[in-house]
């Protein structure tokens, strides 16, 4: 007979993570350090890997640009860079403390996708500043992923970046966010017997996830018309003449595309009737609550996703009628966490040397990560693959580096077996190196 586990117990598991984290980030003073990648035989190798002889392929570079892919290991190197003004659902904690996040984004990178990922927290709120110092960045680095800086000058961050900088920029907490809940929802959908082109999704929350994830929504075949946004003030529409379109051009577009029945009211009546909610809001618990879900429409589909804790508990939305339920969180059914998307999408993107990660290219990863989950079997609690599965990374990435060949953003046309073979030995390599380090007891095993 199946022991049924109480709301307290539930509650227990839900706090360990950042009981066990106040004890184990002392214990290993931070998560990543810099170890080499090449062959030291002895103190003579110096004089290969530095003076006299790096001063051949520095020539090399000067000569020909494109070779500092091959003398170096920049293909390889992106830059996770923030400012540290909205932290997970922390908010503006600044940069210093959102160091562990970038710490723990790092080491994703490297576990998940092989790529090598340096934090970098800069001390400025002035975007015209970030935007400048991120350029000066680029000759060390194949990508720039930018992390927690707050609305709206986030979109203005990556929009100028995107346009003027030589390797590929993307914002994880857009397009990364995007591409998993685009993922997680096309096969809630299929569970549920609905289709993207009738769902009527509703969205709370306005900032950078949101936002983009509408965008990626429409892409992958929403109807705007169909759904409805909700920021702090209500639901968005033509006629709320609070949205300025030169100080909030994203929110005013969304009001001016979506709600097509022009309905007015708070999250309550944003969700009468609905048959999604993606909600990206703030940290909860008891922001959404379970009279509202109950008012959805029959088989409803409810992704609560705010960190650290959903806008509500997983099961009080199950309780409330709904039938599949996600949050952002690992220790629950249905994580949508953006770890099963930006390690392999950025592996796709430097393994072609893209020059921008673009939306399709996200809507590929999105769709890849759907059909790896479908590969094992959808039900209610498996709408995505787990962090675990890494057979799914390569995959996600080649479709990620086709995609850039078929736009043209590649500088590299590689065939689909040759993708998947870097791909899986690069990410292979990194897991096989920790496990490597951990056994010889280089990594140190952690005892209370």
């Amino acid at each position: 007979m199946e022991t049924k586990v109480t709301k307290e117990e539930l509650l227990a598991k839900a706090r360990k993570p950042a009981q066990d984290a106040m004890k184990m980030h002392p214990y290993y003073r931070g998560k990543i350090e810099v170890v080499p990648k090449c062959v030291i035989r002895d103190v003579n190798d110096f004089s290969i890997w530095y003076t006299p002889g790096v001063a051949e392929p520095c020539r090399e570079i000067q000569r020909n640009p494109e070779a500092v892919f091959e003398m170096t290991n920049k293909a390889n190197m992106i830059a996770i860079v923030t400012d540290g003004t909205r932290v997970l659902g922390l908010g503006d904690i600044g940069p210093m403390a959102g160091l562990p996040v970038m710490e723990g984004k790092a080491l994703l990178f490297k576990y998940l996708g092989g790529v090598d990922a340096f934090p970098i927290c800069l001390d400025t709120k002035d975007p015209d500043e970030f935007i400048k110092t991120v350029k000066y960045l680029c000759p060390t680095f194949g990508g720039i992923n930018l992390e927690d800086i707050e609305n709206p000058k986030c979109f203005y961050i990556l929009e100028r970046l995107r346009a003027e900088a030589p390797i590929p920029v993307w914002h994880d907490d857009q397009q990364g966010t995007a591409a998993v809940t685009v993922a997680g929802l096309i096969n809630g959908l299929k569970v549920v017997k609905k289709t993207m082109r009738d769902a009527k999704i509703t969205l709370i929350g306005v900032g950078a996830a949101n936002v983009c994830t509408a965008r990626m929504l429409f892409l992958a075949g929403a109807d705007p018309k169909k759904m409805m946004i909700v920021d702090s003030k209500g639901i968005l529409s033509k006629k709320r003449d609070d949205i300025n379109r030169k100080s909030h051009k994203e929110k005013w577009e969304l009001a001016q595309a979506t709600n097509g029945e022009g309905r007015d009211g708070d999250m309550a009546e944003a969700l009468v009737g609905q048959d999604v909610l993606v909600a990206l809001s703030k940290s909860g618990p008891d922001v959404i609550k379970k009279e509202w879900i109950s008012r959805m429409a029959d088989n409803a589909i409810v992704f609560a996703c705010a960190n650290p804790i959903p806008e509500i508990w997983p099961w009080e939305a199950k309780e409330a009628g709904a039938r599949v339920v996600a949050t952002g969180r690992s220790d629950f059914p249905n994580q949508v966490n953006n770890s099963i998307g930006f390690p392999a999408i950025f592996r796709g993107a430097l393994d072609v040397m893209a020059r921008t990660i673009t939306d399709e290219m996200c809507i590929a990863a999105a769709t890849e990560l759907a059909r790896c989950a479908e590969d094992k079997g959808l039900s209610e609690e498996h709408l995505l693959p787990a962090m675990d599965e890494w057979e799914v990374f390569p995959r996600e990435a080649v479709a990620v580096a086709k995609k850039a060949m078929e736009q043209g953003v590649a500088r590299l046309a590689l065939g689909e077996k040759e993708l998947f073979a870097m791909a899986e030995a690069k990410i292979r390599r990194a897991r096989d190196e920790v496990g490597i380090l951990m056994e010889k007891g280089i990594i140190q095993p952690y005892r209370e």
